[in-house]
């Protein structure tokens, strides 16, 4: 096949734009061009009224000669021999393997991790100390109505992790050589997700598609020989002399396994502060706080798209903002939703936490992000745990100034920028649930935050007219855009303290979002075949 680059063509371009645009391209003829396959789709929105969409095709022919075509077009970079993207596994267990790797976790990395030794043969073990995402579901939704929470399965903990109850957003900006991207999003297609997502430059999937995809998974797992328990809640990693032996779980019971994968996700604390004890190496890692930010969907669509808002393959828009303050601070929107709602992600008691969520139409009526500043390992001595202990006492205080109900501080922009007395919500209905408390917003983040927050406000407004409007709403905190702490690993993904203990995906520092932490699982999983062959051989 030969794969084109960089294909321009206007937004609404005829069916047979596609074909004309090749045959015109490489000069053959109809009968020559067999099939067009689109690669990938995007579009170039900085023109909001003449919007380009821009295609990355490959092609296959009938009666050419491929090398002929590459050789004369050869000084020309957009038109190159289309990569091999297939997967290809990098081991197969042997039938008289005994050992099981275990897999702790089953958000997008352990779910990926689990799935990928399981094709592989090696039978894991996956403990989720979550519900089934099923019953996940009704305990998270329960907590938004009625504000009971439960601390063992909520949008942190369950089967599928944070990313169930999110955008579903399915791009990253990690270098993928290897197109492990492509095969999680194979994966997910398999099970029930739109085939669209293969090529579409910023595909997503929305949590009622997510529910029903991540099911189907998990019953793929168990018919290739994989093991999953739920509600199953790891106590202590076993380690003797720097290697690990296995786990003991809650009710006791002892797991013995030299290969033991962490995916453990950004909000256990409680099992890195137990890793932590146990001497596995962890440093203190950049994140960022700050709050959820609401406007009305059809603001953000026509400061992006301008007379083409409402073009369904553009869809609702959404936007990526960065302000660097005068302090040396970094203001950013982060996990963008649109036509999506404000949810309670909390996963402690009395604590209030936000985060963003879609469906797949994203049709909700406002747009929301969080607008965070940059929190740095210096800002709290370098100490591993204690990014977590700011990120639980911004949590607590957002608890209080909400009411202590598990109702969310809020206030709008206007108050906030001008640090006048919170009044009522205006045109921007706040979406987040169980509700929202309008309050001042000033004591609810460091003063560093505060202060870089109104100072980049009104930046981006000169950017999306209108966001820093009056009533555009604020919602607090949101404290867990990424895992405070790292656990440091090889280059053969191992503890670099401790043999057989692969720290992995978001929780471990190596993931930021459903896409990357899938691709982390299957190096994972990759890894621990290949040392699992090795040690069975030695």
């Amino acid at each position: 096949m030969i794969r084109l680059n960089e294909v321009k063509l206007p937004l609404d371009h005829d069916d047979d734009a596609l074909r004309n645009f090749v045959l015109n391209k490489l000069s053959i003829t109809t009968e020559q061009l067999v099939d067009i396959h689109i690669f990938k789709r995007g579009y170039d929105a900085r023109k909001r009224n003449k919007i380009t969409l821009i295609y990355t095709l490959d092609l296959t022919f009938d009666n050419l000669d491929e090398d002929q075509v590459l050789t004369r077009f050869e000084d020309d970079q957009l038109v190159r021999k289309s990569p091999d993207t297939s997967y290809k596994y990098v081991a197969q267990a042997p039938a008289d393997l005994e050992e099981r790797p275990v897999v702790i976790g089953m958000g997008p990395c352990g779910l990926f991790t689990g799935l990928i030794l399981a094709q592989m043969g090696f039978n894991p073990i996956i403990l989720e100390r979550g519900k089934s995402v099923h019953e996940r579901a009704k305990d998270t939704f329960r907590f938004w109505r009625k504000g009971e929470l439960n601390t063992e399965s909520n949008v942190q903990f369950g089967e599928g992790g944070a990313g169930t109850f999110s955008d579903g957003k399915l791009y990253s900006q990690v270098k993928d050589p290897n197109f492990l991207g492509l095969k999680v999003k194979q994966e997910f297609v398999a099970a029930g997700a739109p085939a669209e997502i293969i090529y579409v430059s910023k595909p997503h999937i929305g949590t009622f598609k997510l529910v029903t995809m991540v099911e189907r998974m998990r019953r793929k797992i168990i018919e290739l020989g994989g093991e999953i328990r739920f509600e199953t809640r790891v106590e202590e990693i076993n380690i003797v002399d720097n290697q690990v032996t296995g786990v003991t779980l809650r009710d006791g019971e002892v797991i013995n396994s030299k290969h033991v994968t962490l995916a453990i996700g950004h909000s256990a604390r409680d099992t890195v502060q137990m890793l932590h004890d146990k001497g596995v190496y962890l440093e203190a890692q950049s994140f960022s706080v700050g709050f959820r930010i609401e406007h009305k969907q059809q603001l953000i669509d026509q400061a992006r798209f301008g007379s083409n808002a409402g073009h369904p393959i553009l869809g609702a828009a959404d936007y990526k903002l960065v302000h660097h303050c005068k302090s040396g601070r970094s203001v950013y929107s982060f996990c963008m939703c649109p036509g999506g709602v404000v949810v309670a992600a909390t996963s402690e008691t009395e604590a209030v936490v936000t985060n963003g969520m879609s469906q797949y139409s994203r049709s909700e009526r406002n747009a929301n992000s969080a607008i965070v500043v940059g929190v740095a390992p210096s800002d709290f001595d370098n100490d591993p745990l204690q990014g977590i202990a700011l990120q639980r006492k911004l949590e607590r205080n957002a608890y209080i100034l909400g009411g202590s109900t598990y109702q969310a501080p809020a206030q709008r922009v206007g108050d906030f920028l001008k640090g006048v007395e919170a009044k009522p919500y205006g045109d921007v209905e706040p979406s987040y649930k169980p509700e929202v408390t309008m309050t001042d917003l000033s004591t609810s983040l460091p003063d560093f935050a505060i202060e870089a927050i109104r100072e980049a406000l009104p930046a981006f407004n000169k950017k999306i007219p209108g966001f820093a409007q009056d009533d555009a709403m604020l919602t607090g905190v949101e404290t867990r855009t990424s895992s405070p702490v790292q656990i440091k690993r090889n280059a053969d993904y191992q503890s670099i303290n401790t043999k057989g203990l692969y720290p992995a995906g978001e929780g471990a520092g190596y993931a930021g979002g459903i896409l990357s932490a899938g691709i982390d699982g299957i190096k994972i999983a990759e890894a621990v075949a290949l040392d699992m062959l090795k040690a069975s051989s030695s």
